[in-house]
């Protein structure tokens, strides 16, 4: 099997779309993670689903735990409504990370290879000109090695 094979269509995000799109994107669709695309529908950056939350919990609370303990339970549960206006791009890293990013033709092998190396949840695969050509999810990938015979 190969990564054409199993790869699915998920839904995308951009580098201007705000932070509370992502975040729903990825509660909605119920993935490991999302994949920010650019204009040309490019793997941008593939970001696990704790990363995605990272852009949505603002920075002084992420640094302070304290000041987490500090905050009622009422508002506590609304810690999102204070992402405003912040994009995707606004948050992402400041040096550039690589994608986590599989040719169409990559093997069971070459893909767990590269989950594992990366710690990625999930895999963008990509068409010879890099576009984006589905995603593969960790789950996707082990029972995809289950099917294929794996440990029998």
């Amino acid at each position: 099997m190969q990564a054409r094979d199993i790869a699915a269509n998920v839904p995308t995000v951009t580098v201007d779309d705000p932070v509370a799109k992502a975040v729903r994107v990825l509660a909605v669709s119920r993935l490991p993670g999302l994949i920010v695309v650019d204009a040309a529908g490019r793997p941008r950056i593939v970001l696990p689903g704790t990363q995605v939350l990272r852009l949505a919990v603002p920075d002084a609370y992420q640094e302070d735990p304290a000041l987490c303990r500090a905050v009622d339970e009422a508002h506590a549960d609304r810690f999102l409504e204070e992402i405003g206006g912040r994009t995707v791009g606004d948050c992402l890293p400041r040096q550039p990370v690589k994608p986590v990013v599989a040719a169409v033709d990559a093997t069971l092998l070459e893909l767990a290879a590269l989950m594992a190396r990366t710690h990625s949840p999930l895999v963008a695969v990509v068409e010879p000109d890099g576009t984006l050509a589905g995603a593969i999810t960790l789950a996707r990938l082990l029972t995809s090695l289950a099917v294929s015979g794996f440990g029998d």
